[in-house]
């Protein structure tokens, strides 16, 4: 598009979104932006049929919210939150999960509306605190969710397969 680098011409193209729940008809859309996300994450890969076995397992779920962000009929972002039971909140809290815009729609604050309409589904159920687990070499995410207000705290992620 007339010879600017794309950064720019992502910059200055309109971007209209719609932001809602998620449907069995986002699969796909879906399924192609985690693998953006999955790429550059060292504890998780790309697995198509791994990501349509969890996402139909989200909207199946009731304990959880699983946002789609929609420019037309494309997905172009995504965001899912999963309720637990916090004994140091002594109620409940949110998980966020899988918040990822694709590559060439950020810098449009497609990020920050699912996460506003992710804590006003918190908000409406009376959760306290949302968290997140970020890859710690992820930069650019981490830039964004301290913007975003997000702050790191002291504990550390651990896991075991079994």
């Amino acid at each position: 598009m007339c010879g600017l680098p794309a950064q720019l011409e992502r910059e200055q193209r309109s971007v209209s979104v719609t932001i809602r729940t998620a449907s069995a008809d986002d699969l796909g859309g879906m399924v192609e932006i985690l693998e953006q996300l999955f790429s550059i994450e060292e504890d998780f890969k790309p697995d198509r049929g791994l990501q349509i076995k969890g996402l139909k397992l989200l909207l199946e779920n009731n304990s959880g919210c699983l946002l789609v962000a929609k420019s037309g009929e494309k997905v172009v972002g995504m965001c899912s939150g999963q309720i637990l039971i916090s004994t140091a909140e002594g109620g409940p809290c949110l998980m966020m999960e899988d918040l990822v815009v694709h590559e060439n729609y950020r810098g449009h604050g497609i990020g920050t509306r699912l996460i506003e309409r992710l804590e006003r589904f918190a908000n409406s159920r009376e959760i306290s605190r949302v968290q997140l687990l970020a890859d710690r070499n992820n930069t650019p995410a981490l830039k964004f969710y301290e913007k975003n207000g997000w702050k790191t705290t002291s504990l550390i992620c651990l896991r075991e397969r079994i």
